[in-house]
């Protein structure tokens, strides 16, 4: 019985960057001190998502598509990626910065890699006072210019860094450099990659004393170098209402804020919808199968599903799918 809504086993990803907020703000089961990241629901290879709830439970995301197949993530979904699931979803803490990095797009992943490119989004669940985001670069910068800064040690000198606070969100197109800074808890939402180009690593070493491996070539004909502020996004706040965060081809998230209840109608979406849980805790119905879904967890909705009711006395939810 595929019909309900569906709960991932969280896999913790221990970083050289990362804290304990995800363990303790988002009750993540681990007793480490640096766990950077939760894959909420992973078709990556090495990495797939295992069921923790319902009928399924156990079962590898994998094996639910090959079974399943469009009644899970839609029809124009499975025609496209088959039984390769499309999006990474996570939570991210980091204690510390982030390397400064850029994801290859399709072409050039598919090429080198054998992968998708990895174009994402973030939202910012909680920062520290101070928090920053690295977004892009400050000015224009010629391919021999960017090479002269980094040889120097001076790359931080053109990168263009951003406060940010709870409920903000930015969206990275393939090609952009970008960092997470230390202080900032956030949701992602990417393409099925892990695929990075890291070129600057704050000349961190760790705990025997070596510094992590930089992509300076690989990266070199990744790197999108015009400043484009095409990154912020904004959005409506009304309650009990689905608002567009933003929308590509690979991704729709929007936010939806409920307080008391809400149904809402996916009989026209043909897609799998993914419901993240950025604040509070609400109550999911599908026919008559039920799942609580408190801040910090993830849950799908198969594609097969028509309506859902959602109740909460105040939550705040990510709703995900492809259009």
């Amino acid at each position: 019985m595929l019909n309900y809504p569906i709960k991932f086993k969280p896999i913790l990803q221990e970083k050289i960057w990362g804290g304990n907020k995800l363990r303790d703000l988002l009750n993540k089961e681990t007793t480490k001190e640096n766990i950077g990241e939760s894959w909420e629901i992973s078709g990556v290879k090495g990495h797939i998502s295992k069921v923790s709830n319902g009928t399924e439970s156990g079962r590898s995301l994998s094996e639910l598509i090959s079974e399943y197949k469009e009644k899970l993530v839609g029809t124009k979904i499975y025609e496209q990626f088959g039984n390769e699931f499309p999006l990474l979803i996570k939570f991210i803490d980091a204690k510390k910065d982030l390397s400064v990095q850029l994801h290859p797009n399709n072409k050039l992943a598919k090429k080198r890699h054998s992968s998708f490119g990895k174009t994402e989004m973030w939202y910012v669940m909680q920062a520290d006072d101070n928090s920053e985001l690295i977004i892009g670069f400050k000015k224009d910068l010629e391919k021999k210019e960017y090479v002269e800064y980094l040889e120097k040690g001076k790359i931080v000198e053109v990168l263009n860094f951003e406060k940010v606070k709870k409920g903000d969100s930015v969206f990275i197109n393939t090609g952009k450099v970008h960092a997470i800074g230390g202080g900032v808890l956030l949701a992602e939402i990417q393409q099925t990659s892990d695929i990075t180009y890291r070129i600057y690593d704050w000349d961190r070493v760790d705990a025997e004393g070596k510094r992590r491996d930089l992509h300076t070539d690989l990266a070199i004909d990744a790197i999108d170098f015009i400043k484009k502020d095409d990154y912020k996004l904004n959005y409506a706040k009304q309650k009990n209402i689905s608002s567009q965060i933003t929308s590509c081809k690979y991704f729709t998230t929007n936010y939806l804020p409920v307080k008391g209840g809400v149904k809402k109608d996916y009989s026209q979406l043909d897609s799998f919808v993914i419901l993240m849980c950025v604040e509070g805790e609400s109550t999911i119905n599908l026919k008559g199968s039920t799942e609580i879904l408190k801040k910090g967890e993830s849950l799908m909705i198969p594609a097969i599903a028509t309506e859902i009711g959602i109740e909460a006395t105040e939550a705040e939810l990510l709703e995900i799918y492809i259009q």
